[in-house]
């Protein structure tokens, strides 16, 4: 099993829909449509181009030549512009395989050196163990829950916050 991260580039539309349309969605964010279309594929792709190096980092996870999932680490703005949120999805026939923790460990070592971060946040439904385990194994704690927090599928969920600082220790 062989897996890399690779810059995604407008010719990966279609992968891109491909992957978007098969993820299981019950653990997404909404932002993500569906169906996704290659138009909804070719718009991302045009923003990351404009967003990557500059505030943010996308990565397209391959595994034996297959793209499986995304990942990426985006700046926010003003006073938070030296903190990044992760963010990941992989595709079902790859969960439980420890792909997505060494993604993660990855890109946050690209985003603390490349973007000049100080802090990276991630956030998981509470009920989402595995997505809490990758942030857990690469180092990031466990800030607090925010209860009922979201609404996914017309339910408010509860919202686990996670924090990793540049400089500490933990990573797959």
């Amino acid at each position: 099993m062989h897996m890399k991260l690779e810059t995604w580039t407008l010719d990966d539309g279609p992968e891109l829909a491909r992957i978007c349309s098969a993820v299981d969605r019950s653990n997404l964010s909404d932002r993500i449509p569906y169906p996704y279309t290659l138009a909804h594929a070719r718009d991302w792709l045009t923003m990351v181009g404009q967003r990557e190096g500059r505030d943010a980092l996308y990565r397209k996870i391959v595994l034996d030549g297959q793209v499986v999932g995304n990942i990426s680490v985006e700046a926010g703005e003003g006073i938070s512009r030296r903190t990044g949120e992760i963010g990941y999805f992989l595709l079902s026939d790859c969960h439980g395989r420890g792909i997505m923790s060494r993604a993660a460990g990855q890109i946050c070592a690209l985003a603390f050196q490349e973007l000049g971060l100080h802090r990276i946040s991630g956030f998981a439904y509470a009920r989402n163990l595995p997505s809490r385990r990758v942030l857990e194994k690469n180092g990031f704690i466990l800030e607090g829950i925010m209860r009922g927090a979201v609404l996914k599928d017309g339910e408010f969920l509860d919202y686990a916050i996670y924090g990793k600082l540049t400089g500490d220790p933990g990573g797959a």
